[in-house]
């Protein structure tokens, strides 16, 4: 029998499309309402360009990769040992046939990685870092603490969508009817995209929408932007854990009801 714990739910999902398709369907499974509003866009850099870049890194002995984007592109261009930041990195390895040394025994960031035994002494060591066109500075920062050589290697670029005037009023008359009860977001930069992205009027309501969460930088970052709004951490960045908070954000909203005197 199909779960419908997330029944009469709709949920603003605005991770990239080309990653959000197992947690619509999580949500579409537990009798929820996926309305897909991507508030960053996953590019591939030229191969000519990156496969450049690549001929002018040193020799690694190991390599960082830093999502499952990271992965997805730049999988042809590790050195050495394999590093990931979390389990669906770690996935998309496994799924390129491709073996992980280290990743995280818990968490999911560059806290928890770096944690890790493996990195505790890095003198002498080279690290390829492969991301996108831009990020966190910490994982490298604190490995060239460490005694590391650290190199970047760009394989993608994240930008910021465009939506034309109809997909926004869409949104909109959707969001003025109830349509939208939670609104999931994964990242710092996914966020800052969303209130540059929304019209006006859900930009005032986004703080009064429960915005659930894998990530505590952005959980962080909501309540600078808004203080006092709902913002619900969740276990991790799967599917499931984002649809078990998006249930919590259900039960917190039904009225109670009344014992019996």
């Amino acid at each position: 029998m199909t779960s419908q714990t997330l029944a009469g739910v709709g949920v603003l999902v605005t991770r990239p499309r080309r990653q959000s398709a197992e947690l619509v369907a999580e949500i579409e499974s537990r009798g929820g309402r996926a309305i897909l509003f991507p508030s960053l866009d996953i590019v591939p850099r030229d191969k000519e360009s990156v496969e450049n870049d690549v001929a002018r890194l040193s020799a690694a002995d190991i390599t960082i990769f830093i999502s499952s984007n990271a992965v997805d592109f730049g999988i042809d261009y590790v050195d050495g040992d394999i590093a990931v930041i979390g389990p669906s990195t770690a996935a998309a390895v496994e799924t390129a046939g491709r073996a992980v040394a280290v990743q995280p025994s818990s968490g999911f960031d560059s806290e928890h990685l770096l944690a890790e035994a493996a990195f505790t002494d890095m003198r002498g060591k080279t690290v390829r870092i492969i991301r996108g066109n831009a990020g966190r500075e910490h994982l490298a920062e604190t490995l060239k603490e460490r005694g590391a050589n650290v190199e970047y290697l760009s394989a993608y670029e994240r930008r910021p969508p465009h939506y034309s005037q109809n997909v926004l009023d869409d949104l909109e008359a959707c969001w003025r009817e109830g349509g939208i009860d939670a609104v999931v977001v994964m990242s710092v930069e996914s966020l800052a995209n969303l209130y540059s992205l929304l019209p006006d009027w859900c930009r005032r309501q986004l703080p009064n929408t429960p915005l659930v969460t894998p990530a505590a930088r952005v959980l962080k970052e909501a309540l600078n932007q808004a203080p006092g709004c709902i913002a619900i951490l969740a276990a991790g960045p799967q599917a499931i854990e984002i649809a078990d908070s998006l249930e919590t954000v259900k039960r917190s909203q039904q009225p109670e009801t009344p014992r019996p005197e």
